[in-house]
């Protein structure tokens, strides 16, 4: 049976929770501007799976029309009772550079106790590109929480300020290797002398994968 926007709005209005969730994924199928359209009522259902699938697509479809995906994508941030839902609207906000969400982001960032939420506005905020975000990078590196404490090195590599190597230099003996890894991707990314004098020493990196990386990053590749 062919895959058409009758098809998926028909499975889309079911009471079975099994028919909605696979309208959503048969919509990655449909023409954009089509399942931009039928994504929309999605993103309020009933159930937390179906939004969340929903809302996890708007980073390509949302593109649509950007207004609209703001308005849509703000309130299942700052609204949906599920932190993996927040969570992904967080995401799509930085892919789609939503600039307009960061006082929204950040207020939710300060006031969340859900880590995977922190988690997500830290790691998107490099996406956003806003230059407002350096000061809640920095704060999130003091973070006790260390997958928020390596987005954050992640993002401020992607934001491109400089001024972030003096706050990144003492992560290249964190005890993580993993947090070294992200640091010598974030220092490629700034660039500059300084930044290159920690790559030389996280290029001798006792963990192959941080060495390779930072040698890489050297080495132009």
């Amino acid at each position: 049976m062919s895959i058409t926007p009758e098809s998926v709005k028909q499975l889309l209005d079911s009471e079975d929770l099994g028919d909605r969730l696979r309208a959503v994924n048969q919509i990655r199928q449909l023409e954009p501007a089509t399942g931009f359209d039928l994504i929309q009522s999605a993103v309020n259902d009933s159930n937390s799976r179906v939004r969340y699938s929903a809302v996890s697509q708007l980073d390509t479809l949302g593109r649509q029309d950007l207004n609209l995906s703001f308005n849509i994508l703000r309130d299942r941030l700052l609204n949906d009772p599920e932190p993996d839902v927040q969570a992904a609207a967080a995401d799509c906000l930085g892919a789609l550079k939503l600039r307009e969400a960061f006082e929204d982001l950040q207020r939710l960032y300060e006031t969340t106790n859900e880590w995977i939420i922190k988690f997500s506005i830290i790691a998107t905020l490099g996406e956003l590109g806003d230059p407002r975000a350096f000061e809640l990078l920095k704060q999130a590196l003091s973070s006790d929480n260390e997958l928020v404490k390596t987005a954050a090195i992640s993002s401020l590599g992607e934001l491109g300020n400089t001024q972030a190597i003096p706050l990144l230099v003492p992560y290249v003996a964190d005890p993580d290797w993993q947090v070294r890894y992200r640091l010598a991707q974030a220092l490629n990314s700034l660039g500059g002398t300084d930044a290159k004098s920690v790559l030389e020493t996280l290029a001798n990196d006792g963990v192959e994968a941080v060495a390779t990386e930072a040698k890489k990053s050297l080495n132009g590749a």
